[in-house]
């Protein structure tokens, strides 16, 4: 019962759908891959442009977003003759073990990978969850709440130079020693088990943001929680593992197409396509070969896409999104 009311509550705006849809170049009879299948909105569009020969793997480590995905993608090829739709298979992993769960199945390569990184809408609206700073609840934060350390775990086994440095690096927090102070002295009192009262103590360390004129107000614990989800998640290593492994799979043309929401995640892929448009020194592991030092990628937009102003209007959580595509040449 409560995994179905999990399911009814998962609503999740798909951000830049047209436009990273439009960036793999599906083709009826190709595999693709989306890593976030999330609420299944970008998986729904791609499955709907595959012919019966085309397969889609989408990975997801909530196992919430997994069968909100399933019904979504069944429901967008419900008018489709069963023999006439390719085929789809929604998988309860982390987008790191890409390349072995596509080899357990018998896949090499793929003509495209779409990765829209970070939180969906959903986890952080609900409570239970633990990444809401404005909605109490258990200091969880964990998008696979089935395995490894709660955010409240690693708040209390951090050492008061680590915690700054996480909220520093994953956060771009410039109080994050003031705040890591804080959170140790409140710690050595009271564990902390609580979203509230993690926000609490970071707000009184942080004091009162100053509003730019025209610009949003922002909670003095968004950058600290940020931060501590990646932390807990490990999400910069996930993103790593996933540059790391997507141009052996993809086909000569295919495409790699990632949404960032802030720095700490496009930074990597940035220059990481960078690196590749100019011609890298690829690991063996890879079994990528370039002669003479030459272009592994081309650079569709080498400045990446935002969202239109409509979008942003419709879906305020967008306004940081940016898409990123590389081309296997």
């Amino acid at each position: 019962m409560l995994l179905l009311a999990a399911l009814a509550a998962f609503a999740h705006t798909t951000v830049l759908a047209a436009e990273s849809v439009a960036a793999l170049q599906v083709r009826a009879d190709g595999t693709y891959v989306d890593c976030t299948a999330g609420g299944g909105g970008h998986s729904a569009l791609i499955a709907a442009l595959l012919g019966p020969r085309g397969r889609l793997f989408a990975f997801d480590r909530d196992e919430i977003a997994v069968g909100v995905a399933t019904k979504r993608i069944a429901e967008a090829l419900a008018h489709i003759p069963e023999d006439q739709r390719p085929t789809v298979e929604v998988i309860h992993a982390p987008f790191a073990e890409l390349g072995a769960e596509l080899a357990a199945r018998g896949v090499t390569v793929v003509h495209g990978i779409l990765a829209d990184l970070g939180v969906s809408s959903p986890q952080l609206d609900e409570p239970s969850r633990g990444f809401s700073f404005r909605h109490d609840g258990p200091l969880d934060m964990r998008m696979d709440p089935t395995c490894g350390p709660s955010a409240a775990d690693l708040i209390a086994a951090l050492s008061e130079t680590d915690l700054a440095d996480v909220i520093y690096r994953y956060g771009d927090e410039r109080d994050s020693r003031r705040i890591a102070r804080a959170i140790v002295a409140r710690r050595e009192a009271t564990p902390f088990t609580r979203t509230a009262d993690l926000a609490g103590v970071i707000a009184s360390a942080k004091g009162p943001i100053k509003r730019r004129k025209g610009g949003p107000t922002i909670h003095p614990a968004t950058k600290s929680f940020q931060a501590l989800r990646i932390a807990t998640n490990g999400e910069l290593d996930q993103l790593d593992a996933l540059l790391n492994q997507s141009l052996a799979l993809l086909v000569s043309g295919g495409r790699l197409a990632v949404i960032t929401f802030h720095s700490g995640e496009d930074r990597p892929v940035k220059q990481t396509f960078a690196s590749w448009a100019k011609g890298p020194a690829l690991p063996p592991a890879q079994a990528i070969f370039s002669s003479h030092g030459d272009p592994v990628v081309r650079l569709p937009h080498s400045k990446g896409l935002s969202p239109s102003a409509d979008e942003t209007r419709s879906n305020p959580r967008a306004r940081s999104a940016r898409l990123r595509i590389a081309e296997k040449l």
